[in-house]
């Protein structure tokens, strides 16, 4: 398994920054991470990066976290990834949302949650349900249903 992610802005509380990167640690047993963090610089400026940074992967599952995007359970989500044989590229953009443009470009729109978070905590929300969903696909004891 490939995946990418595309993070906007730096995360600067230390204590999420920690879980995150206990997570991130987990979910590389499952296959190659690649995480790529982008200067917080405005909404177009942002988006000109971002699809910069996606000229590098010219096959590609582009999973943009928006809260108009697709909800999925758990379970659902690890059958997302799974059934998926290209790299998987997740986008989370900065504080002040992502451009329509980049949005277009995406082959998925996913919403974490009808609520809205801070990027920061989408940002730990998304690596831990990303662990949560290979671990499923994996059959290990993480998930409890």
């Amino acid at each position: 398994m490939l995946m990418k992610l595309i993070l906007v802005g730096k995360l600067k509380d230390k204590m999420l920054l920690s879980k995150c990167e206990e997570y991130l640690k987990r979910l590389r047993h499952y296959g190659k991470l690649e995480v790529v963090e982008l200067a917080d610089s405005g909404i177009e400026s942002e988006g000109k990066a971002i699809l910069k940074e996606l000229e590098r992967d010219r096959v590609r599952d582009f999973i943009v976290l928006t809260e108009e995007g697709k909800e999925y359970s758990s379970v659902q989500l690890s059958n997302r990834l799974v059934s998926s044989d290209k790299k998987l590229v997740f986008l989370i953009g900065g504080p002040y949302g992502i451009a329509p443009e980049v949005k277009a470009a995406a082959d998925t729109l996913w919403s974490l949650s009808k609520l809205t978070f801070p990027h920061e905590i989408a940002r730990l929300l998304l690596c831990e349900q990303l662990f949560r969903a290979m671990n499923i696909a994996n059959g290990g004891a993480y998930h409890h249903e």
